[in-house]
């Protein structure tokens, strides 16, 4: 079965529908018309590529810490899909509570967008998603795994990596940052998103250069730690990206039917508790 019909879970992407949520005026960035779309569109698409479920990422982008289009759309799925939202650093326990019940599985942490100061007082969040079993869901690029990892570390809390940690694909395999994040698989706790490849890479698709990335993740984490993402609607990308050609690189990358059924289904499903 080739993978755009294989059955599917999407595990990081987003929605942005500024015709029925409009944009938070403070968001860093609001996107622009091709990076809209209706949670109808979305749906549509997801069907079209035999996407059971979904983990929809809120973004900082558009919507900072305002999820009511997230939650919106976690609604209408009535459980088919799951959500990660952006949260003040103080959030109180009850807040994070009643976003678990409405469908949220964690919480963003953007380094790579806020640097990893801005989340050096968040021990108490961290906490708090690990004792209601909760994930961090955390951007880094370049070393800041470095620095981060022993706040994440001491809180005991899973985290998912998003986008290959976004290695310097200039440094190789022995880069700080990301040999922290190869070590990380033997903690049991870090699972990571094959996702985001133009953010891993200087080339124009398909990205050879991000390629011995997802390798030694997929080496180090196993099928059972490693989760995928489309990214979608790659957000400021530097070229034109595809849904079906992003899907199509991934079958490329993970030919053997086994493990793409691995990472492509019955890990989130067991992480997320989905198709159960």
């Amino acid at each position: 079965m080739p993978i755009l019909t294989e059955p599917k879970i999407d595990c990081h992407l987003h929605l942005l529908d500024p015709r029925r949520f409009p944009y938070h005026p403070q968001a860093w960035y609001h996107p622009v018309e091709n990076e809209q779309g209706s949670a109808e569109q979305l749906i549509d698409l997801f069907d079209a590529f035999s996407v059971r479920h979904a983990v929809v990422v809120g973004p900082n982008s558009g919507y900072d810490t305002d999820n009511r289009c997230l939650l919106d759309f976690l609604d209408r799925g009535h459980g088919r899909f799951k959500g990660v939202a952006v949260v003040p650093d103080d959030i109180s326990r009850g807040d994070l509570a009643a976003l678990r019940d409405s469908g949220v599985v964690g919480t963003t942490m953007q380094a790579a967008l806020l640097g990893v100061e801005h989340f050096a007082g968040t021990g108490p969040l961290l906490r708090n998603l690990r004792e209601l079993g909760m994930f961090a869901d955390v951007q880094v690029q370049g070393d800041q795994l470095v620095e981060l990892a022993p706040l994440l570390d001491e809180s005991g809390v899973d985290v998912l990596i998003d986008h290959c940690g976004r290695p310097d694909p200039a440094q190789g395999i022995d880069q700080p940052g990301f040999a922290a994040l190869l070590r990380a698989a033997g903690t049991g706790r870090y699972r990571v998103k094959l996702s985001g490849l133009v953010k891993c890479s200087t080339q124009r698709y398909p990205w050879t250069d991000s390629w011995p990335y997802v390798r030694a993740l997929v080496a180090a984490f196993g099928p059972e730690g490693c989760l995928w993402g489309s990214d979608w609607p790659f957000l400021r990308a530097p070229e034109r990206i595809d849904y079906a050609t992003v899907l199509t690189l991934t079958e490329r990358l993970l030919p053997d039917p086994a493990v793409r059924e691995q990472i492509l289904w019955n890990t989130p499903a067991r992480l997320f508790g989905l198709a159960t």
